[in-house]
């Protein structure tokens, strides 16, 4: 083969794998939106949406209270569960300030157990109203105004879809514990 027949291969060669990219380029392009569709009837607005999942907000509401006693300051976490949906027990958690204790949870009903895909045999909530319920206490003596208090959980559609772990911020007054 002569100099000149290579170095017409060779162009040929990337002219046909130029053609072959730009061809690539072109289907992947066009098959963009079609995926982009798919993820906007998970999570976008329209009403297909909204009837295969829910938002966190909408599946779970989720609020807090609490009521000082003399053994400290009850602290309950209320869950409202949208049927279809549950809550992991085991990610129900309380991040609070220095010189704060908490009691283990007490919980308003039983949780069943399923073969979760992701973390395996674990208990969870899915009746409708589920409350958690803690004792914080100041391990200072004195009580504690405003205490931030982060309430963390995660739960799923039975459907096939675990919402990220979530966060919620409140303060809380903190009685001592009056002995």
């Amino acid at each position: 083969m002569t100099i000149k027949a290579a170095h017409n291969l060779r162009s040929k060669t990337s002219v046909s794998a130029a053609a072959v990219l730009a061809t690539l380029l072109l289907v992947g392009l066009t098959m963009m939106p079609a995926q982009a569709a798919g993820l906007g009837e998970l999570f976008g607005n329209n009403s297909a949406a909204q009837s295969k999942f829910l938002s966190v907000d909408q599946a779970f509401q989720v609020t807090s209270s609490s009521k000082a006693t003399s053994a400290g300051t009850r602290f309950s976490i209320s869950f409202d569960i949208t049927p279809g949906h549950y809550v992991y027990k085991n990610q129900i958690t309380l991040t609070f300030p220095k010189g704060v204790r908490a009691t283990p949870f007490t919980f308003s009903q039983s949780p069943v157990s399923i073969n979760d895909p992701t973390f395996g045999k674990v208990p969870v909530f899915t009746q409708k109203s589920m409350v958690a319920t803690t004792m914080l206490t100041s391990t200072t003596g004195k009580p504690i105004k405003n205490g931030a208090v982060i309430i963390g959980w995660q739960g799923c559609a039975k459907a096939g879809l675990c919402y990220p772990p979530e966060k919620i911020k409140t303060t809380v007054n903190i009685a001592a514990s009056r002995k």
